[in-house]
């Protein structure tokens, strides 16, 4: 009875494995902050069964190459100042090709549901009726505290991490409750936030934080351009302000980064690190 059981449940898989080879789906999936080693292995399998993959302009060659040989990559990333695809754009590209059958990939940096504007992409393809099934990523945010070797929360320092965007629809500074914000505690990890970074620095300033809190600028985290700067609020968008034109940065602020460590634990090493007695990099 047993054996009939087992060999059943064999035929089952088979049948599933089979339909679902020939199958089409719909994944947006997480590249993680660049190095292809931190991928999924979920993502990983899944790229090289896609017939197309959508990705963002910033995911690593090295990523892209894990694609099956003869699948459909198109750009439709955003890019600060650049020449971008509209969300709108990309909504309508994404339904077009699930209409096709095949199976595809929407892939973004980071996590998909982390300031990627999954949700939109979720409701366009529901609305045509065919349900997106979502890959997580690394966030940037904690990719950038293992390369620091440091812990965004800390007891008795920091009991919560608040997750911001830099950059609100209409492209200026997204409304916060700054006050609130400050008085919460704990550490800030600011995405997109390289034009925005000195009107931040000033509203959680006045908001009441110390100027001599610890925040750190982490550019191109784990890719081999990783540039770091350790500094203050106060400082930072000084120090930073080279990075505004370069690659992706994230900024974190708060009291548990005052222990960091001066390398990086992920394999990619800073190519330069800066510190508020450091002149900047032109």
């Amino acid at each position: 009875m047993q054996s009939s059981i087992q060999a059943d449940k064999l035929v089952l898989e088979v049948l599933v494995a089979t339909s679902d080879e020939h199958a089409g789906w719909v994944y947006l999936v997480g590249a993680g902050p660049g190095d292809p080693d931190l991928l999924t292995i979920k993502a990983q399998r899944l790229l090289g069964r896609a017939d197309v993959v959508l990705h963002d302009s910033l995911i690593d060659p090295r990523t892209l190459a894990l694609c099956k040989p003869g699948a459909k990559l198109v750009d439709v990333g955003k890019r600060s100042g650049k020449r971008s695809t509209k969300q709108t754009e990309i909504n309508a590209i994404l339904c077009a090709e699930a209409r096709t059958g095949q199976k595809i990939i929407r892939l973004k940096g980071g996590d998909p549901m982390i300031f990627g504007r999954a949700a939109e992409e979720i409701e366009a393809l529901a609305a045509i009726g065919i349900t997106a099934q979502i890959v997580p990523g690394i966030t940037t945010a904690t990719a950038v505290a293992a390369a620091l070797g440091t812990s965004l929360t800390k007891r008795g320092v920091a009991r919560a991490v608040h997750f911001l965007t830099g950059h609100g629809a209409d492209g200026g500074l997204p409304p916060q409750d700054w006050v609130a914000l400050v008085r919460a505690g704990g550490t800030i990890a600011i995405y997109m936030g390289s034009q925005s970074l000195p009107g931040l620095a000033t509203h959680l300033i006045e908001a009441g934080m110390d100027p001599t809190t610890p925040a750190i600028a982490m550019e191109s985290a784990t890719w081999a351009e990783q540039r770091t700067i350790r500094a203050t609020i106060g400082t930072l968008p000084r120090l930073a302000a080279p990075f505004r034109s370069a690659g992706p940065c994230l900024f974190l602020i708060g009291e548990a980064l005052r222990t960091t460590q001066a390398h990086t634990t992920i394999s990619q090493a800073d190519q330069g690190t800066l510190s508020p007695e450091t002149p900047a990099r032109a």
